[in-house]
């Protein structure tokens, strides 16, 4: 493997918040049905206002993928892409493009290097205040990979802008901001199990003279970032999905949406759609990582051409 090499010059905090969007548009494109797949196994079992018994069934992410293809069309599986470029392009951006600057903020002046502590409370800060700006984009998402869940249920939302408008109408402002603070919390602990994680390992990598700066160690990185983001983030992530693609009155609030699926599956369903969430999101932080360096370096030759 090949790639850019590190430049001389590092890149502006605008290089890199543009380039963060990019990238996760990028590994968005890749991925996007693990992600789908994803969803549909957290979902699977919810107890549903009025519950129907023709829902499908899924196994596994193959099955799952399968089972969406067979019964809904190959389209299925990007469904909610747009929406999720939108997401990508503000969330990304923010989490991952400034997290650099705001590690700076909290790193003490004359510090040689950026302790532990500083990296993990920019990853909550850089998580936070993205979900906050991006979250009605991802409950407009996280409707449209749910939607053909039960087959005869009719189709919820014409397009992305009709959904924006139909949910803001039906459930007010507040309902695309639905599942905000379970967000919150999720990426939180995502953005300082993929960022944070990623930061240590390249670092030990370099240091320890293991590799390159190069994309083979990015590679290495943004796998184990991935498996560790996984791991800790898993059992928010089903709550997120379950209480953000509710009908409205299902669930009181997101702590209700927990203990029913604890009352009802057990501590196991915490981990519901774990495999897939790891394909996936091992998967996305391999592609986001490699390409999000990668645009970095291209950003900083093109800086002298264009000026």
């Amino acid at each position: 493997m090949v790639g850019l090499k590190p430049p001389e010059v590092p890149p502006t905090a605008a290089m890199k918040f543009v380039s963060a969007g990019m990238a996760g548009c990028i590994a968005d494109l890749c991925t996007f049905p693990l992600d789908t797949a994803k969803v549909r196994l957290q979902i699977q079992g919810e107890v549903t206002i009025p519950r129907n018994i023709s829902s499908v069934e899924y196994r596994g992410v193959l099955g799952t993928l399968s089972t969406m293809v067979r019964t809904e069309g190959p389209r299925s599986l990007y469904s909610g892409l747009v929406a999720g470029l939108q997401r990508q392009m503000s969330f990304a951006s923010i989490r991952i493009g400034l997290y650099d600057s705001v590690k700076q903020l909290y790193t003490p002046k004359g510090a040689e290097n950026t302790g532990l502590a500083a990296r993990l409370l920019a990853g909550c800060t850089t998580g936070a205040v993205a979900v906050a700006c991006a979250q009605p984009t991802d409950v407009v998402k996280v409707r449209f990979q749910a939607s053909g869940a039960l087959p005869d249920s009719p189709r919820r939302y014409s397009g992305t802008v009709d959904a924006y408008r139909t949910i803001a109408r039906e459930e007010g402002i507040r309902g695309l901001w639905r599942g905000t603070l379970p967000n919150i919390a999720r990426n939180a602990i995502i953005n300082c199990g993929e960022l944070v994680t990623y930061d240590l390992l390249k670092d030990a990598l370099l240091q320890t003279r293991l590799m390159e700066d190069n994309v083979p160690c990015h590679f290495v990185a943004a796998f184990g970032a991935g498996f560790c983001a996984t791991v800790v983030a898993s059992p928010v992530d089903v709550v997120k999905t379950r209480y953000m693609n509710a009908s409205p009155g299902q669930y009181r609030n997101a702590l209700s949406c927990l203990l029913a699926l604890l009352m009802q599956d057990g501590p196991a369903g915490l981990y519901k759609g774990f495999v897939p969430s790891f394909l996936r999101l091992g998967s996305w932080n391999v592609v986001m990582f490699v390409s999000f360096e990668q645009l970095q370096r291209a950003a900083v030759l093109a800086r002298p051409a264009l000026s």
